[in-house]
């Protein structure tokens, strides 16, 4: 089964907006064995949209197109499906409905525009859309030389809202797409998560694994600096596939050690609050370069885990000094203005061999690590940052617990 990927609207076709559906959606055809062989972006006309998905319909068996679906008068993907299939459109009461009830629960009246929203190709079905307005199509286009040599396609059309097209997916489309492409194989993934090395330095730690083809899959992503490992099996049965799993999942863990931190949705953060807990610590926090972004992500992480002891503070300071000494007592200082085992200091942002750079400290009575950290390049180098003194304090914790630290460091 080949698969095509159509992104629909002007502000894509313009470049006004970056088309970042499609990457994420072929990348999770990929993770069901489905290959992705074209990409079509295409602006809201009907004509183009119509040549877009006869176009398709000819050279793949499976179309997965975002946007177009909302209620206004631009929003033409309902029409232009009418269009291809040759059928008319027609109402769905049940969708209207649920329309209507969500305008209802904001305390507010539908507009009419809305009704277009339950409009569908006649023969076609609604994809459930739990947190917006516009329902999704799931259509299909039989065989005949219409397609070119006898083909037919299936086509599911999702919204252009990224939060609820991945919904979506997940809960319909994707379901509907294995039992589509592997009977009544199971199909299961596992997300490990990694920080403190790039995505390339990741993959060559790990020869073999990331490939086309091997069984299981295991994909690679990055997302501010946080690498997520995802490792994808497919088998006749759920034991069969955990199995599989836990295998490469050993592979990983062996070849990466405490660069894997978590697993599923863990974030870095999560990981230093509980390493904190089990070494019974609690963090205060003063930080310059990075704007207080470490303590909003430890405090929303002590409130994620009901560890509101561990997480007791932090306060921004611009004009902090980079001196080595003066963020030891800025942190040794916090520590004790808050109550806490640890204090971290993040100083301001600083040349260090003509690249910019923030100085982490972490101290405790008669212990300290200073630690230098580049800041590199981009829009995430201060979340980057504040994520690598967090990462600190998730291994200063463990030590700690193990009673590994001494002196200064």
């Amino acid at each position: 089964m080949l698969a095509e990927v159509i992104a629909i609207g002007d502000e894509l076709t313009s470049g006004q907006r970056l088309d970042t559906n499609s990457q994420w959606l072929s990348r999770e055809l990929g993770l069901l064995g489905i290959p992705v062989g074209y990409h079509t972006t295409v602006c809201d006309t009907l004509d183009a949209g119509r040549e877009a998905f006869a176009t398709a319909a000819q050279r793949t068996q499976l179309v997965l197109a975002t946007g177009g679906l909302g209620p206004t008068a631009d929003d033409l993907t309902r029409d232009v499906l009418a269009a291809v299939a040759g059928v008319p459109l027609v109402c769905c009461e049940r969708s209207l409905a649920e329309v209507n009830a969500r305008f209802a629960r904001r305390g507010m009246p539908m507009p009419e525009s809305n009704r277009r929203q339950a409009l569908f190709p006649e023969g076609s079905q609604p994809i459930p859309n739990p947190t917006g307005t516009a329902p999704g199509i799931d259509l299909t286009l039989p065989a005949g030389e219409r397609w070119g040599q006898g083909r037919g396609a299936r086509i599911f059309t999702l919204p252009g809202v990224p939060a609820e097209m991945r919904r979506m997916w997940q809960e319909t489309v994707a379901p509907a797409l294995v039992t589509l492409a592997g009977g009544s194989r199971v199909l299961q993934h596992r997300r490990l998560k990694c920080f403190g090395a790039g995505e390339s330095a990741l993959e060559e730690m790990l020869p073999g694994l990331i490939e086309r083809g091997r069984d299981p899959t295991v994909g690679i992503t990055a997302h501010e600096a946080t690498i997520t490992l995802r490792i994808s099996a497919w088998a006749a049965s759920a034991s069969e596939c955990a199995a599989k799993i836990s295998d490469t999942e050993q592979v990983i863990r062996d070849a990466l050690g405490p660069l894997v931190y978590g697993e599923e949705d863990d974030e870095v953060e999560d990981a230093a609050t509980q390493s904190l807990r089990t070494a019974r610590l609690s963090l205060a926090t003063v930080e310059a370069g990075t704007g207080g972004r470490v303590a909003a992500l430890m405090a929303q992480a002590a409130a994620r885990q009901s560890a509101a002891a561990v997480f007791r503070g932090g306060i921004v300071l611009p004009e902090l000094s980079s001196e080595s000494d003066t963020l030891v007592r800025a942190a040794l200082h916090v520590a004790e203005q808050q109550g806490a085992d640890l204090g971290l200091a993040v100083g301001p942002v600083r040349l260090s061999d003509e690249r910019q750079a923030v100085d982490i400290v972490i101290a405790s009575g008669e212990w300290r690590e200073v630690h230098e950290h580049h800041l590199g390049g981009g829009d995430i180098a201060l979340s980057r940052a504040a994520k690598a003194a967090i990462d600190r304090v998730r291994f200063v914790a463990a030590d700690r617990r193990v009673g590994k630290l001494g002196g200064t460091s």
